[in-house]
């Protein structure tokens, strides 16, 4: 009984994770500005290092562009 708990509150998370993930890919895609290489540093950065690129994307670069550009 358990294991199976445990196994679901794993899943969970790794679905929770994987949509933190794509929805942080598709925000960098769509939001932030076009000048220089950000933008396709970002999302190399996300892409490859999956929910912790994700995490540094969303607690380090998104409120520096929100300070910055206002969106």
């Amino acid at each position: 009984m358990f294991a199976m708990f445990g196994f679901f509150l794993i899943l969970l998370i790794a679905i929770g994770g994987t949509l933190f993930w794509i929805a942080m890919i598709i925000e960098c895609a769509t939001r932030e500005p076009d000048t220089g290489n950000t933008k396709i540093v970002w999302i190399i950065i996300v892409v490859f290092t999956h929910i912790i690129g994700a995490l540094l994307y969303y607690f380090v670069r998104r409120p520096e562009r929100y300070r910055e550009l206002g969106r």
